[in-house]
């Protein structure tokens, strides 16, 4: 595992079926970054009773949107507990540039200021394809894509044997509401954080076009060198330099951190 020699705290974006949770996981894999998934905080802190957990649990139960301030109590709560050196990516959070204002203000009372944002940029025709062509195996939760990825059975899990399945929010026309949910409420993050100067824009159709790519950034600003064990385990393909947009015109400040 490579360590970097600098803590990273940085926020993954990308709007739904980026690819933010297999970039994450092979963060995690081959730099040891740990990720602070706002959904797994939520459903974390439902199951274990918290006193915010409860209020969260109430709201979602009356079919209404865990407000700003709670959903800052809870990710707040859950970071409190790391290192100045501990390095992270946030996931899901923040959604909403009153959201990032309250993380900010937080991260600077602790002398902890956000180092990067990492943006994917995926063509929307390419995630609505890959959710059309997108099956599971619900139990394990393993999943295929019968473009790139399908099962050695057409329709069966390639362990057990099972019938695969489609998700419940993979129809298309839902996931459209759901784009465009993301568009309105947290492209605005966007430009808050182009105006901060620590946005990276990724771009490419695939997960494998992108992870160099960041790979690259992080060996640049964090002093990284790649290894045999830095790499994910599909073939990546070279980065093109010329989609990393912010960082590669301005110098992040949060180079500086430490």
């Amino acid at each position: 595992m490579t360590v970097l020699q600098r803590p990273l705290r940085a926020i993954i974006m990308g709007c739904p079926g980026a690819g933010k949770g297999t970039q994450t996981k092979w963060l995690a894999s081959n730099y040891g970054i740990r990720t602070i998934s706002s959904g797994d905080v939520l459903r974390s802190n439902v199951l274990q009773k918290t006193p915010v957990g409860l209020q969260a649990k109430a709201i979602i139960e009356a079919g209404g949107l865990v407000n700003d301030s709670l959903v800052n109590d809870l990710m707040l709560t859950e970071m409190k507990g790391m290192s100045d050196s501990q390095c992270y990516v946030l996931d899901g959070f923040p959604r909403t540039v009153p959201q990032a204002e309250m993380l900010d203000a937080w991260l600077k009372q602790n002398g902890t200021p956000l180092a990067m944002v990492i943006n994917l940029d995926v063509p929307w025709n390419v995630i609505l394809q890959r959710i059309e062509d997108r099956w599971i195996h619900a139990p394990s939760g393993r999943t295929y894509n019968i473009s790139y990825n399908p099962p050695l059975l057409s329709g069966r899990d390639d362990v057990t044997g099972e019938p695969l399945t489609k998700r419940s929010d993979d129809d298309v026309d839902i996931f459209k509401s759901r784009l465009e949910a993301y568009r309105s409420q947290t492209m605005p993050l966007i430009g808050y954080y182009t105006n901060q100067g620590i946005l990276c824009n990724f771009k490419g159709s695939t997960s494998d076009e992108i992870y160099p790519q960041i790979q690259d950034t992080l060996h640049a600003y964090y002093g990284c060198s790649i290894t045999a064990d830095t790499k994910p385990a599909k073939t990546c393909t070279s980065t093109d330099s010329t989609s990393v947009s912010t960082l590669s015109q301005k110098p992040l400040r949060a180079a500086s951190v430490a």
